[in-house]
């Protein structure tokens, strides 16, 4: 490693010790509410009309965050809150005069509920000012549930917890009822006080109003400046015992073959190790239910980025969060890297997880095991996989972390990774502004890597709501390849400046104007540019009327170092390019029942021209169906040659309720050939138990007609048993 790296390990190494000594301050007056302690069952319905709900404190002290901040909200909202030692459950009724233009279309289980009616809820069980849960409950009782991210720059919407909701639409409005097993959460232990925070959005109006932390530079999900639920009783999560047994019926069929039957049973088991701690084992483990990755077309030389949806990998997955966003260009670890390999399912035998907090100090562990596998294109070898992280916070909102890895997906011997990190971060920047400043180091060592191994960041970052301004340095070594990392992009120096100027102008017409200038630039580690980019928006404008347009100018430059395939016998050479792109964009607002985004990119590209058509489409006529449309149309003309690519999905959503919906969800793209179509019935019959019916189909255009690849059936049924 460098010297410079070496001493910034050691740097951060005694930031470590000296945290323990550094106080924590509780900050400014926080608005606080009781919860009520009950003994007896509340009837779920949305009502609010048990007669527990009479003893529960009754809180309307709601403001606008916009239009206006600190405004007067169009529509009340009233929070009560039950406490019993197993469960919470959260009263909510949001009164409106016009209840027929509540704009509510979803029912889907964990939907993007912003363009909705809606409420969201953020708890802070650890009161640690750094981690959280959020809920989220629109008027047709759609659920939504993700982890607090990134200390509240953003959320983990795949994780999933077990919690029931019931809502209601009535002449006053709508009301929810949410009910949260203690179960299903992590907390610390003896605390009766917890981060809590309460929004609302009334979409047609475009408002959004709050509970606390009504600021608009400052984000909802910062539980660090949430309020404050008290009167928390002791709670029981009981023996802490999670038995889920899974059977899987498959009926599969490749290239024309008959089809082949199976059985096979899977088993998670979780076990409390006190409140605020769980170790989890894996046997067997199915990923049946997992919807298939939306298909990218790839313009550039490097490998696309596909998120983790699967669930025993994305619970706890904010504890193994390394860095501060540099998830899509150098991460040390990728869950998708164990189970999968260029896209094919690789068998794990058993795993084991433990995730908690002790104090100040999230930890998580991961243990994973492979079994052989075989394809046409690779053989692999059974494999032991793993990731230990720790993660201590410190100056009230900040964190200094170790992670490191080990093993690799193809048995090549002595792989490990290692890496520490230290983010500042405060919300209270001048007074109220946010304010982050990180570094982070990282080796990867494996037996057939030579040269430099590390990689180094840095970032300082002022993310408020008119001015957005950051800075960031990435160096990432010639040798650099964590095996159970993502690391697109090897060899270089990147640097990248950022600004946004978003005022918000009194016009009766126009909500909000962001301006933007985003500089990226990129050298190889010999000083040498490779790439550069210059991202401007000099118009961005979101109305009044939620709806949006956009006009973007970016000269772009690549010196290639070899020539790479851009689509099926179209190369570009290596050299120096540099060319000019341009971006017209519109968006309608999300509360129409048609709505959906425009794009079109278009100007010189790698020495000839490349138009870039993308759409995307919803329409909602009503609560029970929705039709989404996302297509990608690209068209090259260049010196070696003219190309075009397409890309299609369409998904029908028939939404029965929010605990019973089909999904279909059909793609083609013309790089591949490939038609598919991923069918889901999914079945919440019980809070602790769902039923999962899958259908894929894939078939290759040939030259004369069309193969089958595949075909697949797939029954998979589960309880969750808690003890």
């Amino acid at each position: 490693m460098k010297k410079g790296q070496l001493l910034l390990l050691s740097t951060l190494t005694a930031l470590l010790f000296l945290s323990a000594t550094h106080g924590y301050s509780q900050g400014e007056e926080r608005p606080f509410m009781a919860a009520a302690i009950i003994e007896n069952p509340v009837i779920l319905d949305g009502l609010l009309n048990d007669s527990e709900w009479n003893r529960a404190e009754l809180n309307d002290q709601f403001k606008t965050t916009v239009p206006v901040e600190g405004g007067v909200p169009s529509g009340k909202t009233q929070i009560q809150v039950l406490a019993h030692p197993k469960y919470l459950i959260i009263g909510i009724r949001c009164f409106d005069d016009t209840p027929e233009g509540i704009v509510s279309f979803s029912k889907l289980r964990d939907t993007d509920l912003e363009n909705e009616d809606h409420i969201r809820i953020v708890i802070d069980p650890f009161m640690d000012g750094q981690s959280g849960i959020i809920f989220a409950v629109n008027a047709n009782g759609a659920r939504y549930d993700a982890l607090v991210s990134n200390r509240g720059e953003s959320e983990n919407e795949d994780w999933d917890a077990i919690w029931e909701a019931k809502a209601v639409i009535d002449s006053l409005g709508w009301s929810v009822e949410i009910k949260i097993p203690i179960q299903s959460i992590s907390f610390k232990k003896g605390l009766t006080t917890w981060g809590f925070n309460v929004e609302r959005r009334i979409q047609r109006n475009q408002e959004t109003i709050r509970w606390a932390n009504i600021r608009r530079d400052q984000w909802f999900i910062q539980t660090s400046r949430a309020g404050l639920l008290t009167n928390l009783p002791e709670f029981d999560y009981g023996v802490g015992l999670n038995i889920r047994p899974s059977l899987i019926t498959d009926f599969s069929r490749a290239d024309g073959e008959d089809f082949v039957a199976s059985i096979d049973p899977s088993l998670d088991i979780s076990q409390r190790l006190g409140p605020n701690a769980q170790a989890s084992l894996t046997v067997n483990t199915d990923f049946a239910e997992t919807e298939v990755d939306t298909r990218q077309t790839n313009l550039t030389r490097f490998p696309l980025f596909f998120p983790e949806k699967r669930a025993f990998f994305l619970e706890g997955a904010d504890i193994f969060e390394f860095g501060f966003g540099l998830r899509r260009t150098a991460i040390p670890f990728f869950s998708r890297r164990i189970g999968l390999y260029e896209g094919d399912a690789v068998p794990i035998s058993v795993g084991g997880k433990v995730n908690g907090r002790i104090g100040k100090t999230a930890f998580g562990g991961l243990a994973m095991g492979t079994r052989s596998f075989e394809s046409e294109d690779v053989s692999l070898p059974a494999s032991k996989l793993g990731v230990i992280r720790v993660k201590q916070n410190i100056f009230k909102e900040s964190s200094i972390g170790f992670i490191s890895t080990f093993g690799d997906p193809e048995s090549r011997g002595s792989s490990w990774t290692s890496g520490i990190d230290f983010t500042y971060q405060t919300t209270r920047f001048r007074g109220d502004k946010n304010f982050l400043v990180g570094v982070s180091g990282m080796y990867a060592n494996r037996a057939d890597l030579t040269g430099d191994q590390s990689a180094f960041a840095f970032k300082v970052d002022y993310p408020n709501d008119i001015w957005d301004m950051a800075f960031t340095y990435l160096r990432i070594g010639d040798s650099f390849d964590p095996s159970l990392g993502f690391v697109p992009r090897k060899s270089n120096n990147t640097f990248r400046v950022g600004l946004t100027y978003a005022p918000r102008p009194s016009w009766r017409w126009l909500r909000q104007m962001r301006n933007q200038l985003y500089i990226t630039f990129v050298t190889d580690l010999k000083g040498q540019w490779e790439s550069y980019r210059i991202f401007t928006a000099p118009v961005n404008w979101r109305l009044e009327s939620g709806d949006r347009v956009e006009i973007n100018y970016m000269p772009r430059g690549e010196r290639l170092p070899e020539s790479f395939e851009i689509s099926d016998g179209i190369v570009i050479p290596e050299g120096k390019y540099h060319f000019h792109r341009y971006r017209l964009e519109t968006a309608l607002a999300a509360k129409r029942k048609l709505n959906g985004q425009l794009t079109w990119w278009l100007g010189s590209f790698y020495g000839g021209q490349l138009d870039e058509l993308e759409a995307s489409i919803n329409w909602n006529p009503s609560s029970i169906i929705t039709f989404e449309f996302v297509g990608t149309h690209n068209i090259g003309q260049l010196p070696g040659g003219d190309f075009t690519q397409t890309l299609i999905g369409f998904r029908i959503r028939y939404n029965v309720s929010p605990d019973l919906q089909l999904n279909s969800f059909i793609q083609f793209d013309t790089e591949t050939k490939e038609f598919g179509v991923n069918a889901r019935i999914h079945w919440i019959y019980h809070p602790q138990g769902d039923l999962f019916f899958v259908f894929n189909h894939n078939t290759l255009d040939g030259l004369e007609r069309w193969e089958l690849i595949n075909q697949q059936v797939l029954l998979k049924a589960r309880y969750n048993f808690r003890l």
